[in-house]
Formats: C-alpha cells, structure tokens, sequence
C-alpha cells in the first residue's frame, strides 16, 4: 500500500476532495508518503512540484481547478489502483538568471515557461542572443518567451507558439504580439541552448520576467538554459499520459 500525502488547492472543490479521499487513504506528512495528491488544477501543480523539487517523490494530480493540463480527472475510487498503474513521466524545469537595473541578480526555476512582459504603454525592445551568439538584434513587441515541452501547451500555445512532443529535446522559443519583425513566428532550439534576452532601452521600455510563478520586475538581462541535475516525476493514468496530452492536443479542433 502507498502512502499518500494530500495537498488541495484553496477552491471549494479541491477541499471537498480533501475531506473525501483523506477519509479513505490516511494522510501522511510529505516527509514519510511515498506519493504527493495534488488536488486542484495546473497551478496548484506547479506549486507542488516547486515544493518536492528537492525530495525527489513522485506527484500524482487530480483536477479539481479549470485546466487541469498536468491532472488526471477527478474520481474518489481506486486511488491506490490507479496510482500503482500510473505512467510516470520525468520534467526538467528550466533555470532563469535575471538582472535587474537596480544590480540584482534574482534567479528562479520554471518547469512550464520564462516570459519577458512589457510593463507599461510602450512596447518592448529585446535582443536575442543563442549560445552566446545574437540571433535577432532588436524584436519589437510586448514579450517573448522560452517553453519546455510541459508547457508548450500553456502560454506558449496562447502566443501561437508550436507544440512540444512530451520526450522532445527540445525549447519553444515565442515572441508574444510582435511588431518588428513582423513576420518572425518564433524558433524551436535544443534542450541544451542557452538564451539571453538583453532589454534594448530599458528606462522608457520597462520589463518584467516571469518563472512560472516568480515575477522579477524592470530587469536588464535575462539569461535561460534548461537544468538537466534536477527533475519532478509526475503520474499519469494510462491512455491519458502527457505525451498522449500533447498529440491529442495538436489535433484538437473547435
């Protein structure tokens, strides 16, 4: 038997589903279960794997939020079944160093995408460099952003970027409403590229990057590469794996 270790969103649902499943599978601390419940929907997902980044458990969700891309659906029975059945799947989050005009270098973990969002009316000025090389000498628009394959279907689907095959060594690179150049869709780049953005007159042009969760406000330069010593384990329900997620979603029509 698998010990479980519930952790539920704030929503009215999420706690329903608390009360429920913890009466039938004993609750056990993070430190002692064998596997993490998340119940709620994909941020709350995001949130717990940032958590158990460093004790290396697995995370099995049940969708009780809106998306519910990284959840299994919802269902009270078998848990121990289904998760004993489940298809784990490895996630490499990316790691984002940014400096800031004050000086500051903040750096943050992000398993879905690093976005760069303009802060005020005028649009942003960035330049792209890859490996050290600069690739695009100034995309005028109101962001830009690098995906991991997870989260190709989040943001970076919203800004017509491509989709990731799940086991894809692969990164979305996606501009977000460019002006200049108009027609520049973006690039997809190996898992072992490193990304800088360098932010093109920056006290009229303000930027903000974002590591799924972590906002750090008016940086200068961001650097990204993908953090291959680190990973998450999340299960997924057989027929309903990520990978299946992801080409079920490129042929979604509607």
């Amino acid at each position: 038997m698998k010990k479980f270790a519930f952790i539920g969103s704030d929503s009215p649902e999420a706690k329903t589903a608390l009360e429920v499943l913890s009466k039938i599978n004993p609750q056990h601390t993070v430190e002692d279960a064998d596997v993490i419940i998340a119940l709620g929907g994909d941020g709350l997902m995001l949130e717990v794997l940032h958590k158990t980044l460093s004790i290396s458990k697995p995370v099995y969700g049940m969708n009780c939020g809106t998306v519910g891309f990284l959840m299994n659906s919802f269902s009270e029975d078998a848990l121990q079944d289904r998760v004993k059945k489940a298809i784990p799947t490895h996630l490499h989050p990316l790691k984002m160093s940014a400096r800031t005009n004050a000086g500051e270098i903040h750096r943050a973990l992000a398993f879905n995408e690093v976005s760069l969002i303009r802060e005020s009316r005028q649009a942003s000025k960035i330049e792209i460099s890859i490996d050290g090389r600069v690739r695009l000498t100034e995309l005028i628009c109101d962001g830009v952003l690098i995906s991991t394959p997870a989260g190709s279907t989040a943001y970076n689907l919203s800004a017509h970027g491509p989709i990731l095959p799940i086991g894809s060594p692969l990164l979305a690179l996606t501009p977000i409403s460019a002006y200049r150049p108009r027609r520049w869709h973006g690039a997809i780049l190996p898992h072992s590229a490193n990304i800088t953005f360098t932010i093109l007159d920056r006290e009229k042009r303000p930027v903000t990057a974002v590591a799924d969760f972590t906002e750090i406000r008016d940086v200068i330069s961001v650097s990204i590469h993908e953090d291959r010593t680190h990973y998450v384990t999340v299960l997924f329900d057989e027929g309903h794996n990520l990978e299946e997620r992801i080409l079920q979603e490129q042929f979604h029509v509607g």
